[in-house]
């Protein structure tokens, strides 16, 4: 049986709620986490989860109970969504917002997200709700309303610096994970093409679509290519229906900010810190 631990962090953590959290896990040790600004934790060695998600769910804390032999230079492979995880929009409703039109596509979005709806379906709504706009509306988006999550790139820059390579997959549009891939030094992208006539959109996608299945579909065969000895990782980071096939194929799933379908089903949720959160759940 692998040992557990149970790493915690929030951008403040008393003395008291740690020694709780020792107490409630049955820790045999308190590790402190070198952060960029926020308090982190690994309680070593616990032997009951029971209570744990409760106390950090009351006092702001995240958490996540990891194979202690979990190390960052084992990371072969960092895969992430892009709108509302590595972006903090949904570029769709931006898109539709320039229209006049966000609150229609918007509700779709939330629904596809929470997986009430296919996301294909969706997403073939709302494409087609963007008929006949400019393209150039689509670089007023990037430039004036994109803007990273909070520790991305530090997150990124961890991971790359002990190897891993990274891959932005998105049900989203290929406009915006073309340009978030060369800024932020991605190896690999994919996401959904717009089809585009004389300057405007058609209000269609260029297949194949890039759903759940083919973004899960990327991500395990970017990870068979990278497979550098059988305890190499794989880490998926995501926060709607959409990434739960790639998730479940991770060695290590990351729900950030997420729906409490994809919280359920992840290793660890991230909700009150930056992305870089991640990399303390590797030793």
């Amino acid at each position: 049986m692998s040992v557990i631990d149970l790493v915690v962090q929030a951008p403040a953590i008393g003395s008291a709620e740690v020694s709780a959290l020792a107490t409630l896990s049955g820790a045999r040790g308190i590790h402190a986490i070198a952060t960029n600004g926020h308090a982190a934790y690994r309680l070593v060695r616990v032997s009951t989860r029971d209570g744990v998600p409760e106390f950090c769910a009351a006092s702001g804390i995240d958490w996540a109970f990891v194979p202690s032999d979990l190390r960052r230079d084992r990371v072969a492979l960092v895969a992430m969504d892009m709108d509302s995880t590595l972006i903090t929009i949904e570029c769709v409703d931006e898109i539709a917002d320039v229209l006049g039109i966000r609150r229609e596509v918007a509700v779709i979005t939330t629904a596809a997200m929470r997986g009430e709806i296919d996301f294909a379906e969706s997403l073939a709504r709302r494409v087609a709700l963007l008929a006949g706009l400019p393209v150039s509306a689509l670089a007023r988006v990037y430039d004036e309303r994109v803007e990273l999550s909070p520790g991305a790139e530090a997150m990124l820059e961890g991971f790359r610096a002990t190897g891993a390579k990274t891959l932005l997959v998105s049900g989203g549009f290929t406009f915006f994970t073309d340009r978030l891939g060369a800024r932020l030094g991605f190896d690999e992208t994919a996401a959904n093409t717009l089809e585009i006539a004389e300057g405007r959109l058609t209000g269609r996608l260029v297949p194949p679509i890039v759903d759940a299945a083919a973004k899960a579909a990327r991500f395990v065969a970017m990870r068979e290519r990278l497979a550098r000895s059988p305890d190499a990782i794989a880490v998926a980071i995501g926060d709607g229906a959409n990434d739960l096939p790639m998730l479940r194929a991770a060695d290590v799933s990351v729900a950030w900010r997420a729906k409490p379908r994809v919280r359920a089903q992840a290793t660890a949720m991230i909700d009150h810190c930056g992305l870089d959160a991640a990399l303390h759940l590797f030793a």
